[in-house]
């Protein structure tokens, strides 16, 4: 008896290579954008209150290369791109992996609406269970053609097998509901992976960005407190614009962690829908045979 045609394991494993190709080289060039963001726009000496002198003196068009005590210069009042720059090396890290989310979530979002099709998913479900109630096989077949995506060459695989196990004399009824749905869920082992990778890297920056966050606060508030203490005096004004910095690490953290869990739901909850869909389209397959040949 011939197999119904699926997709090839090596055309599936050229796509996992692709999508682990992919993961390699945007996580690296998210971070080289975090930090030439973080010496180039956060850093402008525009964003500080710079002596005209000293700005003369320093022709860099960043902070990060004048020689003199970066520390010094407070940022402009209400300037946020300033006090992030202040707050230390953590925050083009942070800004990386917040870049990641967003590279990520649309990398995600393209490859599940591909898996989906052209039309909609609904309203391709519903046009196979008519179909298959009235025992139009090859119709339905058709529309999977037209539908395209991972759903519809699921449930065409289960078609084919569908159409097979008719006309094959050797297996009885139960048989035939086995191999069909076998059939099915093959091809779903072959399809749905593909639709899961990358978002471990969404999971593990929901955690990693608050942590991250946290930790370039305790080392910016060290700093704080250690020059509060070297100046012998009580610097009110100094410790305050410290904190502040040290907290814009938090904030940017907790931004990444909040945008990484908000697109992870959405991500998984589309993948459930579409693992839904061949569930129904599957066992509309397997009661139209068992309701046909009883």
């Amino acid at each position: 008896m011939a197999n119904a045609p699926k997709p090839t394991p090596a055309k599936k494993e050229s796509s996992a290579t692709a999508s682990n190709l992919f993961a390699t080289l945007v996580i690296p060039i998210c971070i080289i954008i975090g930090v030439t963001l973080f010496i180039f726009v956060l850093g402008k000496p525009t964003n500080f209150n710079i002596p005209e002198e000293v700005a003369k003196a320093n022709s860099s068009l960043s902070l990060a290369f004048y020689n003199d005590d970066t520390h010094a210069y407070l940022p402009h009042p209400g300037n946020y791109g300033g006090m992030a720059f202040k707050g230390g090396f953590i925050v083009p890290i942070l800004m990386g992996m917040l870049l990641m989310v967003f590279v990520f979530s649309i990398e995600r979002l393209i490859v599940i609406g591909k898996a989906t099709g052209k039309g909609s998913l609904e309203s391709f479900i519903k046009k196979i269970q008519s179909l298959l109630s009235a025992g139009n096989i090859q119709a339905a077949v058709a529309e999977c053609d037209k539908q395209q995506g991972s759903v519809a060459n699921v449930i065409k695989s289960g078609l084919k097998k569908y159409s097979e196990v008719e006309v094959d004399t050797n297996l009885d009824v139960e048989q035939s509901i086995v191999a069909i749905q076998k059939d099915i869920e093959e091809a779903t082992a072959l399809e749905m992976p593909m639709l899961e990778q990358n978002l471990t890297i969404i999971a593990t920056l929901v955690s990693v960005g608050t942590l991250t966050g946290l930790l370039g606060t305790v080392t910016g508030m060290i700093k704080a407190f250690g020059g509060l203490a070297n100046s012998g005096a009580p610097d009110q004004a100094a410790l305050a614009t410290g904190i502040s910095e040290a907290l814009i690490n938090t904030a940017t953290g907790i931004g990444t962690s909040t945008l990484a869990i908000i697109m992870y739901n959405i991500l998984t909850s589309k993948i459930d829908k579409l693992t839904y869909a061949i569930d129904e389209a599957g066992f509309s397959i397997i009661q139209t045979y068992a309701s046909t040949h009883k």
